[in-house]
């Protein structure tokens, strides 16, 4: 279904998968011979989940989250929920947890301190999109993707209302009626 909103290209596809080989290249040395746990933050992040994964020849363990906080409007609610926790253990293990989207650091701050409880070994963060200028709490994107400044993106996951997820390139999204 097409929301009927105006999008232009931000990202184009080949442009993604370049960016994305080049993130898996230094996880990869980053993480080689370590007890590696990848932790997906569905919905959003599982197409760049599934394409760094694939891109890092590495044995690890994946697992996934859900965190609620948008709804289906374009604003967070302010009011952060874990949805959907793991099932392996945390503790003294290397964690990456891939997000989609950085923007305002709420929701990642509230993650990041979920799992720095657990007692990992590490805790390092990727994201596709790191919108550093929107930032609300400090959260350090470990390995990003990209560096956008304002607009409401969609496509390669990211979605407005549950719409656009599967666009292969990533658009600015005009939200103006």
């Amino acid at each position: 279904m097409n929301c009927g909103h105006e999008k232009s290209v931000m990202f184009e596809a080949g442009v993604i998968q370049e960016r994305v080989a080049q993130m898996a290249e230094r996880i990869t040395a980053d993480y080689a011979g370590k007890d590696l746990l990848a932790v997906c933050v569905l919905k959003g992040a599982f197409m760049f989940f599934a394409d760094l994964l694939r891109r890092i020849p590495l044995e690890l363990e994946t697992d996934f989250v859900r965190i609620r906080s948008y709804g289906a409007g374009d604003a967070s609610s302010g009011r952060i929920e874990l949805t959907k926790d793991v099932e392996c253990a945390v503790t003294g293990r290397d964690v990456l947890i891939v997000e989609d989207i950085v923007d305002c650091g709420l929701s990642m701050d509230f993650l990041l301190r979920e799992f720095r409880a657990r007692g990992p070994k590490s805790l390092r963060l990727a994201a596709l999109i790191d919108k550093v200028e929107r930032r609300c709490v400090p959260v350090r994107v470990d390995y990003a993707g990209f560096v956008a400044d304002a607009g409401f993106l969609v496509g390669y996951g990211l979605d407005y209302a549950e719409q656009y997820r599967t666009l292969p390139a990533i658009f600015r999204l005009n939200l103006q009626p």
